[in-house]
């Protein structure tokens, strides 16, 4: 793969700006160009940047409707009145509904909770849901990560007698559902400093403000933080802002005191004796959550989530994990057949999005497939499958284009579509997929720019070996927990060479252990460069290359760091 390198470098007032904030903080003047390029300029606010506090948490109160959500709420209870929790089958939405449910249970019992299904509901709010619902007694639904474009299915609930309170962080449209109160920090009227919440972080601030409104202190609130975690990192919202303090102290109790739900997760996913991270939640973590809304039922997740005794947790966890081996297999057939439709695409060269339907495919993987073939061809991607009479799929997005606003545009094709900037689910009469195809490519090109379009590797700073010192690595350390908007960095070093025991590892030699020098020190970097084995001839020849990297802990000995490299670039000799 031949990555394009992209460096910005600061201007000079940039420059003068980051070195005032190095001086006061006491760290190298390079993690000071790091926050200047995050909008963090003052002292004050990379302190809290450094140490996000739970006090810092916004005022919950401050969301348009939260009052009106939390007095319907407390009316429910003080009437006995029966609850529903309802969510998303995906790891937002199941996370989501159980925070609410664990939550709201320790004070109430005449609860219950409901995901549709995938398969015979589809997404969001249904008709069968609410039917469940009027049998079970049900005045009051709480609906998370969804609902916000539920018209018709919430008209319908109002008929027979159920009230809604919808927590959602999807875009809404113009015309808002005949709720009782609407969370979402993305309504047109919104009054909320912060408009990036996961659904289930909505989820979250409603429970924050139930208890303000009961006088139940905010401690009682801290084992949920686990959910919260999980849904940020797998829903990719940004982690900047109030998902930054909910993140990280998500990820301590994560990695202190998870629940039990969660710690049979962790088990399974084998990372019992390590430290979590925001990727491992991406790679291990939500996978598996997802695959039960994927293969079975997303209701299972939520079974677990909220499971109280260890060993049936386990018991359930491990089904989770069988699910997530059928993902994967499914995930593998699905994406060559993708593929092999990709590469015989009419004028592939010229196309700058990618639309495919095939209607033999499992539902419940198009979404993933459709990020595969963003990360192969840097395109937007749609996949579509068929379910009844319908086209139903799911679309990706490269960096930096908002494929919602593209879905958006052909909104006259589509039977129903919803989402945000990276991911969108849509569904359309069959009839309708060329039109779509046509009129999505055509709004594609012409609002997507020709950078977003290739493998570029977006470079933070120019680095020298001798700038990588304990210090810096432990100063370093405080930018977690990475993600969207606070990615981990990417250094560059211009003109390394091999110390002379540089080797390819690997089962099939395909990667490359480095031991690098530069001519400005005498530091002797470790590094590790997967699927670079291509390189090696031109390593071994002594002659100087850059790099691009990540700077990570080496898991074989504590304490030393080693070089991630993303790309190596040899030095044309003129």
């Amino acid at each position: 793969m031949n990555h394009k390198w992209n460096y910005q470098p600061i201007t000079s007032e940039q420059a003068e700006t980051s070195q005032i904030l190095a001086q006061e903080l006491g760290i190298s003047p390079i993690l000071g160009q790091l926050l200047v390029q995050r909008g963090i300029t003052r002292a004050h606010d990379a302190r809290k940047f450094f140490r996000p506090q739970l006090p810092d948490l916004h005022d919950p109160f401050l969301m348009e409707d939260m009052d009106v959500a939390v007095e319907r709420l407390n009316k429910a209870m003080g009437k006995k009145e029966r609850i529903l929790i309802y969510g998303d089958y995906d790891v937002d939405g199941t996370t989501a509904v159980a925070l609410v449910y664990k939550f709201i249970q320790q004070f109430y019992s005449n609860l219950d909770y409901y995901i549709p299904d995938r398969y015979n509901e589809g997404y969001g709010v249904s008709h069968k849901g609410i039917d469940y619902a009027v049998e079970t007694g049900v005045s009051l639904i709480i609906v998370l990560d969804c609902g916000i474009k539920a018209v018709d299915e919430i008209t319908y609930a109002k008929e027979k007698g159920i009230d809604f309170i919808i927590c959602d962080h999807h875009v809404p449209d113009d015309v808002l559902p005949p709720a009782v109160a609407i969370l979402n920090a993305k309504r047109l009227d919104n009054t909320y400093p912060y408009e990036h919440l996961s659904g289930c972080g909505v989820g979250f601030k409603f429970m924050q403000a139930f208890a303000i409104s009961n006088g139940i202190e905010f401690h009682h609130l801290i084992p949920l933080l686990d959910l919260v975690a999980v849904s940020i990192a797998s829903d990719i919202v940004p982690i900047m802002g109030e998902n930054r303090i909910l993140a990280h102290h998500g990820l301590k109790q994560l990695n202190s005191n998870p629940s039990v739900g969660m710690k049979a997760i962790i088990d399974v996913c084998g990372l019992a004796d390590k430290e979590i991270t925001v990727s491992d939640i991406v790679f291990k973590i939500g996978p598996r959550i997802n695959a039960s809304g994927r293969i079975q039922n997303g209701k299972e997740a939520v079974d677990l989530l909220t499971e109280k005794d260890f060993s049936v947790a386990l018991e359930k966890a491990n089904q989770i994990n069988q699910y997530n081996e059928t993902r994967k297999d499914l995930d593998k057939s699905m994406t060559e057949e993708a593929n092999q439709i990709v590469a015989h695409l009419d004028g592939l060269a010229d196309r700058r999005s990618i639309v495919i339907y095939n209607e033999e495919w499992h539902k419940g993987v198009i979404g993933i497939v459709a990020s595969r073939l963003t990360e192969i061809y840097y395109r937007p991607a749609v996949v579509l499958t068929r379910t009844d009479d319908m086209a139903t799929g799911s679309a990706r997005s490269v960096s930096g284009f908002d494929v919602y606003k593209a879905i958006e545009h052909c909104r006259d094709l589509l039977e129903n579509f919803g989402g945000h900037t990276y991911a969108a689910g849509l569904s359309m009469k069959v009839e309708n997929v060329a039109a779509f195809t046509e009129r999505f490519e055509s709004y594609v090109s012409e609002h997507i720019l020709p950078e977003q379009t290739s493998a570029v590797i977006e470079i933070d700073a120019e680095i020298d070996f001798r700038d990588i010192t304990p210090k810096f690595y432990n100063d370093l350390k405080k930018f977690n927990p990475f993600g969207p908007d606070n990615q981990k960095p990417v250094f560059c070093t211009h003109h390394v060479y091999d110390y002379g025991t540089s080797k390819v590892v690997g089962r099939d030699q395909e990667h490359i252990k480095l031991e690098l020098v530069d001519n400005k020190s005498n530091n002797v970097m470790n590094g590790i460069a997967f699927g670079q084995s291509s390189h090696v001839r031109y390593i071994k020849t002594k002659r100087s290359f850059d790099i691009c990297y990540t700077i990570e802990e080496n898991t074989h000995k504590r304490g030393e760091v080693q070089l991630l490299i993303e790309d190596i670039m040899p030095i044309e000799e003129n």
